[in-house]
């Protein structure tokens, strides 16, 4: 297990301090409940100390401190992950977040990242030279645990995955050793953490390529539920033939409130929010086939990269319980159509929710072997997420989401896309990785032969 930073000499204590530009956060401190809070409410961990690391030389004091006092290690960048997987309990969290900064560079179209910063910094850096890097869809997001997972989101179809976009990191390795890793040196460290997650050293650095993103044109149509399964089936062949230009994930939920029309409050739905990011002038001709859906509601139009990224930011902010499960499907059969109308129409709470996000377009387009992300022939990454502000209902939200995902899984391709998992277990791990696992074993026990990185959708050294 490790050993207790409670049983360790007080002098090891402050010769870490003193080597250190950042913060160390123990217990006793006044800060240390507020920082041990992440995204996910329902995650209630006690660190044995924080390691608040604000540039590189930090990261590489906090891992060779854990390392030299077999420590268990976590490490949080935005603390966004659903099973909580920044955090550990008892032992050492080593935390990014003051390791930030954003430069653009408008020559090559290229974008470096902190290790420590959220989506939401990256996109008001690089919107202003009409650049984007593709990511997820809520902007409060990390870039690191986002990126190390795959990156899934409103740009996919278009220009892949978050991580078919990453071009270089710089890294601390778990003997504290520091290596920048792109497609020429350190080909398998690069080619392992384009989907293989925390499992292979801290990135305490990113390089993207920004693609030409300024304006775009969307945001939610919604029918009601019991049509749920006529515009799934209309969907899955519509978002598979259409241009990349255009992207739309798919969703059962209950429309909470504000800003939407109090008409809609506490209704359940079938929604599709889209994001089309071609020539404007055509944008209407592109949703023409849409609206005639008949949508009960719609409210799409032209609006700003970011705006679209923060969207849902004001309905989900941080400190809401969360319980996540997931799956990858490669079709919406009329068994898979049945079970979303089914559990679409008795979601236990306003802000739970089930979404299928398109990997179609350019992101099914890349190798299966070509990254850890195996999936690319499935159709859609799926998740369910039971939310609400009240721990009282975690119970409620946390039954539906597993009976959810249970009724939908034999029609499933078997893993998950790892960031939509919690902590469930080395066989599911493995069916997500596929045939990936064991080259990703075998570079694990190369790079950190004794698991320090666990914490994580952890893969085991060879």
């Amino acid at each position: 297990m490790g050993n207790s930073i409670q049983d360790l000499d007080t002098a090891l204590f402050e010769n870490l301090a003193s080597r250190l530009k950042g913060d160390i956060v123990m217990p006793t401190d006044t800060q240390y409940h507020e920082t041990r809070k992440v995204f996910n409410a329902m995650i209630d961990k006690h660190p044995g100390m924080f390691v608040i690391c604000r540039d590189v030389a930090d990261v590489i004091a906090a891992v060779n401190f854990a390392r030299e006092n077999d420590l268990t290690l976590a490490i949080r960048g935005g603390g966004h992950n659903g099973g909580g997987l920044g955090l550990c309990d008892g032992g050492l969290v080593l935390d990014l977040s003051g390791i930030k900064f954003v430069r653009v560079d408008t020559s090559n179209k290229t974008v470096r990242v902190g290790g420590g910063n959220i989506w939401g910094e990256v996109d008001h850096a690089t919107h202003p030279f009409g650049l984007a890097v593709p990511s997820g869809i809520i902007s409060t997001t990390g870039v690191g645990g986002l990126t190390l997972g795959g990156g899934v989101g409103y740009l996919s179809r278009k220009y892949g995955l978050t991580i078919d976009n990453l071009l270089e990191a710089d890294m601390v390795l778990g003997d504290g050793s520091f290596v920048t890793v792109n497609a020429v040196k350190n080909k398998d460290l690069f080619w392992a953490i384009r989907g293989g997650g925390g499992n292979f050293g801290v990135v305490t650095s990113f390089k993207f390529q920004a693609h030409p993103v300024k304006t775009i044109f969307g945001g939610p149509t919604l029918w009601p539920i019991e049509q749920t399964e006529e515009i799934m089936e209309w969907y899955h062949k519509f978002i598979d033939n259409a241009n990349d230009d255009l992207n739309g994930f798919i969703a059962t939920l209950i429309i909470p409130g504000p800003p939407f029309p109090q008409h809609l409050h506490n209704k359940q739905f079938c929604g599709i929010v889209w994001c089309y990011t071609g020539d404007m002038n055509k944008a209407k001709e592109v949703f023409k086939p849409i609206l005639e859906k008949n949508p009960l509601f719609e409210h799409v139009g032209e609006m700003p990269y970011p705006a679209m990224q923060t969207l849902f930011d004001g309905l989900l902010p941080p400190g809401l319980q969360w319980y996540w499960r997931a799956d990858f499907f490669n079709e919406l059969g009329p068994e898979i159509r049945k079970q979303h109308l089914t559990f679409g129409s008795k979601i236990p709470t306003p802000l739970s929710q089930m979404h299928l996000y398109p990997i179609s377009g350019a992101a099914g387009r890349v190798e299966a072997e070509e990254t850890p992300w195996a999936y690319r022939d499935a159709k859609y990454a799926g998740v369910i997420v039971g939310v609400d502000p009240d721990p009282a209902k975690n119970d409620k939200i946390t039954t539906w989401c597993k009976d959810y995902w249970k009724a939908l899984h034999p029609y499933s391709s078997g893993g998950a896309y790892s960031n939509f998992m919690m902590d469930e277990g080395q066989e599911r791990v493995q069916a997500s990785y596929r045939h990936n696992y064991n080259r990703l074993r075998q570079i694990k026990k190369q790079y950190d032969p004794n698991n320090l990185f666990k914490i994580n959708q952890n893969i085991l050294p060879e």
